[in-house]
């Protein structure tokens, strides 16, 4: 490579939890760099979270919401790989920052596309599905983890 890889820049702690996962996350919530609008989307989601699910599951959202994030977390995905004149697609693992980037935002496209009343409320929903191992983003992962074993045939052409 030509250039360096540029340093990774270090983000601050959310204010309520005190968690730099939850900021990478409302940092992709965010749109037009409206900040204040998407930290209070995400916790009006985890309220929602927390009256709907805590007291069955006696754990607090903030935890359902990270286990969520872990269920529908990737191990494997599909490159596309052009050997002599045919394109195949080769299974690979994932490395971890790869991982966490995924799927938050394939939990916040799938609860953009989710219908519901505002953003908090979809959000919630999403999260929820995801933690009982349902919803468009769980369904998003086992696709990719299918795609991986049906092409496993071709993991010889890792590069």
């Amino acid at each position: 490579m030509r250039k360096t890889k540029p340093k990774r820049r270090i983000l601050l702690p959310d204010p309520k939890f005190n968690d730099v996962l939850v900021t990478r996350f409302v940092n992709d919530l965010m749109i037009d760099g409206k900040k204040t609008i998407a930290y209070r989307i995400f916790y009006e989601a985890l309220d929602i979270v927390e009256e709907k699910m805590a007291q069955k599951e006696e754990k607090p959202a903030l935890d359902i919401w990270k286990q969520a994030l872990e269920n529908i977390t990737p191990q494997v995905e599909v490159k596309s790989r052009r050997v002599g004149g045919a394109t195949f697609q080769v299974p690979m693992e994932i490395n971890p920052n790869r991982k966490r980037a995924i799927s938050v935002k394939n939990m916040i496209f799938f609860a953009r596309k989710r219908s519901g009343k505002n953003m908090a409320e979809k959000l919630a929903a999403e999260i929820m599905a995801a933690y009982k191992e349902e919803g468009a983003a769980f369904k998003k992962k086992e696709d990719t983890h299918r795609m991986a074993e049906a092409n496993r045939a071709f993991a010889h052409f890792r590069f």
